[in-house]
């Protein structure tokens, strides 16, 4: 099992949310986060610059069977895209166990 956390762009949540479900991962956490990114510039809209060093972002957090990290991975990445700095991240990491508490179950029976 593996645990993939993203955060990516607000705007692009609800294609990412889509993206999952089409690959029968429709169960996840998410959170609204601020964060400060790599850019170190202000945007220009109709004259005004506006301060880009705190980022409005969703954070994700999905557990998945082995088998679902190669294309859970691949959803969030095609469909958060937008070719712009800021886009986000991805992580994956190793889960050792899960527990499905009413029941119980242990590891990836507890994930469906």
């Amino acid at each position: 099992m593996k645990k993939i956390e993203a955060i990516i762009r607000k705007s692009k949540f609800d294609e990412v949310k889509k993206s999952l479900h089409e690959i029968e991962v429709t169960f996840f956490s998410y959170w609204d986060v601020t964060g400060v990114g790599n850019e170190k510039q202000g945007h220009v809209y109709r004259g005004i610059t506006y301060s880009t060093t705190d980022i409005q972002r969703r954070y994700l957090s999905i557990v998945v069977s082995d088998e679902y990290v190669e294309k859970t991975v691949e959803a969030i990445l095609k469909s958060a895209y937008t070719g712009n700095i800021g886009d986000g991240k991805v992580f994956v990491s190793p889960v050792d166990n899960a527990y499905r508490i009413r029941t119980r179950e242990k590891d990836e029976i507890s994930l469906q």
